[in-house]
């Protein structure tokens, strides 16, 4: 079931990545609120290895003093998410009933 989850959470983060840049604490707070009980520890490998894989950028900007790690979706991000999307929507369709 994990690494199933882990899938759903990287959609989720490439969804949000897009939409504007995000950092760890703000993603994390959105996964919870959407059920997804999961720990820094877990979380900021996730998005490391999103980098690492060229589908999110980071930069990092000083907030009140602190650098803080802001992350948005790149080119293949995008073009991932699109993949995924389509094929979540396809299970979807086959599994609702």
């Amino acid at each position: 079931m994990r690494k199933l989850f882990l899938g759903f959470i990287q959609i989720h983060i490439l969804h949000h990545a897009k939409e504007h840049p995000i950092f760890g604490q703000w993603m994390h707070d959105e996964l919870k609120e959407h059920g997804y009980d999961i720990s820094s520890g877990t979380l900021y490998p996730i998005l490391h290895n999103m980098e690492h894989d060229g589908l999110l950028v980071k930069e990092e900007q000083n907030v009140a003093g602190k650098i803080r790690k802001y992350y948005s979706t790149t080119p293949k991000g995008e073009m991932v998410l699109e993949e995924a999307r389509k094929k979540a929507y396809e299970l979807f369709k086959e599994i609702k009933d």
